[in-house]
């Protein structure tokens, strides 16, 4: 356990609450029993609880109150609330969850049941608070607590602080929920590059915004980043529109109401690999040396990496790899756009699907047809199509 996770029992039955208190207690839990409860969960915020353990004694609403109190309350709402009900009053029992249960164990319950569920309920809890509400991914808490464990280790790997150039201005021009969509993507194009070209335990998480983060090993670092660029520039500059594509910039104003010409967005890579000499690295030294190579990265034109490679000689940094766009990134259309361009699905249909293709990680092709916008001929033709192109 790495810290006392301390527990709210409510329950008037005070020979559960004994039980249930001596078993806790004894495996290292903090316990705080409570035998009722006021209509306010101002004395649960001073509790700070990271799981409430109600005891109802029949199917009625008055019981689940506090449950429903904890959910409704922004600061008690990710607290997990787990029901202990008699098997007679289950059925009724059911009708009533949506008053903010998140599970349940039928009375008298085995306390090593009970403590099984508090530790998943937890689990669950800490993993939707640090994950990224958009993304899914993990958020900062998390990385943070994996690059812990990756530096407490004898592990060497390699740490990618990946950023969007030139997001903000595309959110001026085209608004946040298309700013979203350009998350979304390069959280899903990331995601399975790391996961197609670096080993199965490597680590992907959501910073924020458009700021990424990947862990890998250090032979697999500058393939995970050639791979991730190239279907970056071939893929995002579709969410400008034909025009803006054509002519390769946006036009938008700054403080004083100057006109600019902003680029396409590209997007950089700093990476510090952490092995041999450097194992004994700080969480902030690393973040320095990240922080310093992107500084310099953004000064360059169009998508690049770059390592700092003092961790394995005093050469210092390799040079800055800038992706230069091929025939292939210049003239690649994916199978969306080929949709979108012969009238067989409409933008807003297209942009239904992209999003439920990036959450779920299902083929696009699938989705379309899942959701009746496009027969299998009509696919299997633009796909035969986007094939002869590719070739």
């Amino acid at each position: 356990m790495d810290r006392i996770k301390r527990i709210l029992i409510i329950s008037t039955d005070t020979n559960l609450r004994e039980v249930l208190e001596f078993c806790f207690d004894g495996w290292g839990y903090e316990v705080i029993l409570w035998d009722t409860y006021e209509e306010d969960v101002t004395p649960i915020k001073k509790v700070a609880p990271d799981v409430v353990v109600v005891d109802v004694h029949a199917a009625r609403l008055t019981d689940l109150k506090i449950c429903s109190l904890l959910k409704s309350d922004f600061i008690t709402a990710s607290i997990p609330v787990i029901t202990l009900i008699n098997k007679r009053h289950l059925r009724a029992q059911l009708l009533h969850l949506k008053q903010g249960v998140d599970d349940y164990l039928i009375k008298p319950p085995d306390p090593l049941d009970l403590r099984i569920r508090i530790e998943m309920a937890v689990r669950r809890s800490q993993a939707s608070l640090y994950a990224n509400p958009l993304t899914r991914l993990p958020g900062s808490r998390a990385i943070e607590g994996i690059l812990h464990e990756y530096l407490e280790t004898d592990k060497e790997f390699s740490i990618g602080y990946v950023d969007i150039d030139n997001f903000k201005s595309f959110n001026d021009v085209y608004g946040y929920l298309k700013g979203d969509d350009v998350i979304l993507q390069t959280a899903y194009i990331l995601y399975n590059t790391v996961k197609r070209f670096g080993h199965e335990d490597d680590f992907v998480g959501h910073i924020g915004g458009d700021d990424f983060m990947f862990l890998a090993s250090p032979a697999r670092f500058e393939r995970i980043c050639q791979h991730f660029i190239f279907l970056f520039d071939g893929i995002i500059p579709f969410h400008y529109s034909p025009a803006d594509r054509r002519r390769g910039f946006v036009i938008t104003r700054d403080r004083t109401q100057k006109l600019n010409k902003i680029p396409l967005m590209s997007v950089t890579a700093a990476v510090v690999n952490v092995s041999g000499r450097s194992k004994n690295i700080s969480m902030v030294e690393i973040n320095e040396r990240l922080a310093e190579i992107k500084k310099y990265l953004k000064s360059l034109q169009g998508s690049k990496y770059m390592a700092d490679r003092r961790s394995e000689s005093d050469a210092g940094p390799q040079e800055p790899q800038v992706h230069r766009k091929d025939k292939f990134t210049s003239s690649y259309t994916p199978l969306g756009q080929m949709l979108l361009q012969k009238d067989l699905v409409t933008s807003p249909q297209l942009e239904e699907a992209l999003r439920i293709h990036w959450k779920r990680g299902v083929i696009l092709g699938e989705v379309l047809k899942e959701l009746g916008y496009v027969k299998e001929k009509e696919l299997n033709e633009v796909l035969q199509l986007q094939e002869s192109r590719v070739a």
